[in-house]
C-alpha cells in the first residue's frame, strides 16, 4: 500500500493529459502563440497610432511660421520665384511664410543649412538648378548629395535660358556669334553669375559643342554681368528670362538665341538653339520648393498639393510668363526624378571639361 501510495506522480488524470498531449502536440505551444499574437496586434496598434498622428499633424499644419529659404540675394530670379508662391501658399496653408535670404557659394550655403534642420515642415528651400545639379559636382569634397539629402515637395518652373551680347554687335544670332568668336581665338570672354551657377555651366556647355575656347569671368551675381557685358568686358551671358528678358525687351541687350526646345512667348522672334544646329546646347533651368530629408509623407503631400493649385491661378502663371518662365508643376516623385536626370547632364559635363572649384 505504502508503495502505491509513492507512485502518486503516476495518477489516472495524469495518464490522461499526457495521453492529450500526445494526441494534440500543438497545444503546448499555444502560450507563445498568444505571446505572438499579442506583439503583433501591438505592433499594428502602434503603426495605426503613428499613421493617425501623422495624418492628424499634417491637418494641424502649420501652428507656426514657416521659414523658406532662398539661396541668392533680393531681386533676382530664384527670390522672384519665392515671393510669387509665398503669398498664395500662406492663404492655401492659413499659415505664415518668412523668407530667409542666405546668399553665398552658389546656393550651396542655403541648401546646406537645409540639411541641418528637423522634417518638419517648418524649414523649406526654394531650390534650383545651381545648387541642386552643378556646384557640388565642382567640390572634390561635395558638402551633401543634391539626389539623396533632400524631400522633393513639387516643381515650380522650368524655364529657358536666353544667350545675349550687345546691341551693337555684329551677330544677329548664336550660330553668326559662334562663326565671328572662331576668328577670334583667344579674344571672347562669356560673362556668368558666379562659379558653379548655371550661368557658368552654360558657358562651358557652350565651349564644349561649338568647339570654342571662351575664358569664364565670373561676377557675384548677375547684375554686374549684365553690366560688365554692356560695358565690352564680356561678349556674351547665357542667363535667366526672369534676369535678362527686361534688358532685352528694353533694348540694352540683344537675345541671339533661347535655349529650350520651343522658342519663349516673350521672345517669339528669336531661335532656339536647335533651330540654330546647335541642339547640343539645349538645357532649361528649374525651380521648385524642397524640405530636408524624412518628412512625412502626408505633410509633403498637402504641400504638393496646395503648390500645384496656387500655380494653377491664372495670375501666377501671368507672373512666370513675363518672367520668361513656364509654371511647370511636377509631384514629388516626377520633380525628384527631373532633378536627378539634371544632376546626371550636368554632373557629366563637369567630368568631361575637368572643371573643379577647389
Amino acid at each position: 500500500m505504502s508503495h502505491a501510495s509513492g507512485s502518486s506522480n503516476c495518477t489516472p488524470t495524469t495518464i490522461r493529459v499526457a495521453e492529450a498531449q500526445a494526441l494534440h502536440p500543438t497545444n503546448q505551444f499555444q502560450p507563445q502563440k498568444e505571446r505572438h499574437t499579442m506583439r503583433l496586434t501591438k505592433t499594428l496598434t502602434t503603426l495605426a497610432l503613428a499613421a493617425a498622428a501623422s495624418v492628424s499633424f499634417a491637418q494641424s499644419y502649420p501652428s507656426k511660421p514657416i521659414r523658406m529659404i532662398v539661396g541668392y540675394p533680393p531681386g533676382g530670379g530664384i527670390d522672384f520665384a519665392a515671393r510669387t508662391v509665398q503669398l498664395p501658399l500662406q492663404e492655401a496653408l492659413k499659415g505664415t511664410i518668412v523668407i530667409d535670404y542666405k546668399p553665398g557659394a552658389s546656393g550651396m550655403i542655403a541648401a546646406t543649412e537645409l540639411t541641418r534642420q528637423a522634417p518638419d515642415g517648418y524649414t523649406l528651400l526654394l531650390a534650383n538648378t545651381g545648387p541642386f545639379a552643378i556646384a557640388p559636382y565642382l567640390q572634390s569634397k561635395p558638402p551633401y548629395d543634391p539626389v539623396k539629402q533632400f524631400t522633393y515637395i513639387g516643381q515650380i518652373s522650368q524655364g529657358s535660358y536666353i544667350a545675349v551680347t550687345r546691341p551693337d554687335h555684329p551677330a544677329r544670332n548664336l550660330k553668326e556669334f559662334v562663326a565671328w568668336a572662331k576668328g577670334q581665338p583667344g579674344k571672347v570672354n562669356y560673362a556668368s553669375g558666379g562659379n558653379g551657377t548655371s550661368t557658368h555651366l552654360n558657358g562651358e556647355l557652350m565651349n564644349q559643342v561649338t568647339g570654342l575656347d571662351m575664358t569664364h569671368v565670373p561676377y557675384k551675381g548677375s547684375a554686374p554681368a549684365v553690366q560688365d557685358l554692356l560695358g565690352g568686358q564680356t561678349q556674351i551671358l547665357i542667363d535667366a528670362g526672369s534676369v535678362l528678358l527686361p534688358q532685352v525687351k528694353g533694348g540694352k541687350l540683344k537675345a541671339l538665341a533661347v535655349t529650350g526646345p520651343k522658342r519663349d512667348p516673350q521672345l517669339p522672334d528669336v531661335p532656339t538653339v536647335g533651330e540654330l544646329g546647335l541642339g547640343g546646347m539645349e538645357a532649361v533651368g528649374f525651380q521648385g520648393l524642397v524640405g530636408p530629408l524624412g518628412m512625412p509623407r502626408d505633410l509633403v503631400d498637402r504641400l504638393s498639393t496646395e503648390l500645384t493649385k496656387a500655380l494653377t491661378q491664372p495670375d501666377i502663371k501671368a507672373k512666370f510668363a513675363t518672367a520668361g518662365a513656364e509654371v511647370h508643376p511636377l509631384g514629388p516623385a516626377e520633380f525628384a526624378a527631373f532633378v536627378k536626370a539634371d544632376n546626371e547632364k550636368w554632373s557629366k559635363l563637369i567630368r568631361e571639361r575637368k572643371l573643379q572649384l577647389d
